[in-house]
């Protein structure tokens, strides 16, 4: 058994190690291959100005990472054009599907992004022009492996010019086209002028290109005739849009924490809702939460916090518990510390609408243990992870809970992300994350940036004004965009673009999206109006910035559009 997977950059030690087995394999089966094009392959990944192409790397892996097969694809962003640049499986893993699987990833992708089709290139087989018969024989492998999926040669064209009289004919250039398009004379001029000018920069002299551009005349382009496979053979229909992969964590354990008092929006039917939705797009898959030691919750909370909420946990009578609200508020003063829970709890509570119960503490570590799970995740070489939990968190602070935050999920998982690069929060609820300004506030190696509603109008009231940018080293590295009552979608998604803006220039390693849907069209928390298309929307860009993501859930009480909201959330966080 194996698996595919995409790799995007080789930030994460279990990328950096994937890219350097690819290049292992790439030596190995290619060995005529200038080192510079195999050891610049984790700069390719994200630098898309080294050729001129963005890079994309597929792997086929077995258990434990082990590397099986792997396909590298460059993408012409202007002229919308794929070139496989290498597809290979180890000698000895041959004929087990591999590259088929390979292969049809790299068709979806030309298919996801709406590109001409792909064009790669592959030695004659035709004796005339390849005198050896055991290495024609492999080329009519390869070409018979292709015109299964109706690629062939382009014919009548010089591509297969010699670069001087002395030299073997070069491959034939080989057009998929996925889409079923034709491909038009002018087209193929300006694919091969990129392919020669940028690919093969330092071997192609200009009247060379010229040459070999000159020649594609036919339009629509001409292909050799199937030689291996009967054209009936060939499907008529191409690969459907695929969903790029999402790991979603489920916190199993949130509905022990049911407050049924009266108005207490935070409850369990929102986890349902939002399932219901996101278990019909492709490529989810559901995870269960790992355990954590306490350690990580500790490494942003104070150990008196802690304390507190596991000695309520601990000292609770069997039977049902009964929730504590806290309604008085002492001056905080530890040599005075009182010892009634509900007064204990104004002293570790930001409000008056956070009860404290054992339940509670029970499902927050749940909810932490979701969130770093989903972080591992992204160590593990996943793009894109999402842990679905309650209670939510990004109120909470070192000292402090909160708006039905205990512990800092989102903050737990960028400090555990941290120890591997550097970490940008994204803070899209529609009320500020206080939380993680407050434990981040002094540390220029995680950037938080938050939207929410004025604090002048929305909870928490006391936080997220635009002045607030950090403190010591951490000054300039936490950004709040505190928008009107009656923002409108368009003028929200404006806001997020100068967000987004702030996160490129700092180039994180990682992204943490604390994503609160309580932005949507008659939360009962807020005022603004996003509807679906709109979180769709809100989604895409976010996916632009290609970072590795968790997503953790914050707030969203609208119950009847929740599910379908969070839903275009993410196909657009996994369509770009």
């Amino acid at each position: 058994m194996f698996r595919i997977r995409r790799i995007f950059d080789d930030i994460s030690k279990a990328n950096r190690e994937t890219v350097r087995k690819v290049g292992e394999l790439l030596r190995q089966q290619f060995p005529d291959v200038p080192e510079h094009e195999v050891s610049a392959l984790g700069e390719r990944l994200t630098n898309p100005f080294l050729k001129r192409f963005d890079t994309i790397l597929y792997v086929a892996e077995s258990g434990r990472h082990r590397l099986q097969g792997c396909a590298i694809l460059m993408i012409e962003p202007v002229l919308r054009f794929a070139f496989l640049d290498f597809i290979s499986t180890g000698r000895a893993l041959k004929n087990r599907g591999i590259g088929g699987a390979l292969y049809g990833a790299i068709r979806r992708e030309a298919v996801n992004r709406r590109l001409l089709g792909v064009f790669y290139e592959c030695l004659p087989d035709d004796p005339a022009l390849c005198p050896s018969a055991e290495v024609c024989a492999l080329n009519a492998k390869r070409l018979r492996f292709y015109e299964k999926f109706g690629a062939r040669p382009i014919v009548n064209t010089l591509y297969e010019l010699p670069l001087t009289p002395d030299d073997p004919y070069l491959p034939y250039l080989v057009f998929d086209n996925t889409l079923g398009r034709p491909l038009s004379a002018r087209d193929a001029r300006e694919v091969v002028r990129a392919i020669l000018e940028r690919k093969y920069s330092y071997l192609c002299p200009a009247d060379y290109v010229e040459k070999v551009v000159g020649s594609f005349r036919d339009s629509p382009v001409k292909l050799r005739e199937f030689r291996y496979v009967r054209a009936t053979e060939i499907p008529v229909s191409f690969p459907g849009t695929p969903t790029r992969r999402l790991s979603l964590v489920l916190n199993e354990g949130h509905s022990i924490h049911h407050v049924r008092e009266r108005g207490y929006v935070e409850a369990p039917v929102r986890i349902p809702a939002i399932m219901k939705e996101l278990i019909r797009l492709d490529g989810v898959e559901i995870l269960d939460a790992l355990p954590f030691p306490e350690k990580h919750i500790l490494a942003v909370h104070s150990a008196e916090l802690y304390g507190f909420m596991k000695s309520i946990a601990d000292s609770a009578p069997p039977g049902p518990s009964t929730s504590v609200y806290p309604y008085v508020f002492p001056i905080r003063n530890r040599r005075r510390m009182p010892r009634d829970p509900a007064i204990q709890a104004g002293y570790y509570c930001i409000d008056t609408f956070t009860p404290i119960n054992p339940e509670a503490f029970h499902a927050a570590r749940g909810a932490v243990n979701s969130a770093l799970t989903g972080a591992t995740r992204l160590l593990d070489g996943e793009h894109c992870s999402y842990a679905l939990v309650r209670p939510p968190g990004h109120h909470a602070e070192r000292q402090y809970f909160g708006g039905f935050c205990y512990f800092n999920n989102n903050a737990v998982a960028a400090h555990f992300l941290s120890r591997h690069g550097t970490v940008a929060i994204l803070d899209i609820d529609y009320h500020h994350g206080n939380g993680q300004q407050q434990i981040f506030s002094r540390r220029r190696d995680v950037l938080t940036v938050s939207l929410h509603g004025h604090p002048d109008f929305a909870y928490p009231y006391f936080s997220g004004f635009a002045d607030e940018d950090g403190e010591g080293e951490g000054k300039g590295f936490n950004r709040n965009l505190p928008l009107p009552e009656m923002t409108t979608p368009a003028d929200y998604l404006a806001a997020l673009g100068t967000a987004l803006q702030l996160i490129r220039e700092f180039s994180p390693a990682f992204l943490v999206v604390a994503c609160g849907f309580d932005t949507a069209a008659s939360d009962p928390t807020g005022t603004w109006a996003n509807r679906a298309r709109d979180f769709h929307t809100i989604g895409k860009a976010i996916g632009g910035l290609r970072k590795p993501t968790l997503v953790v859930q914050e707030g969203g009480y609208r119950t009847t559009s929740l599910g379908t909201n969070a839903a275009a959330f993410f196909s657009g966080l996994l369509s770009w």
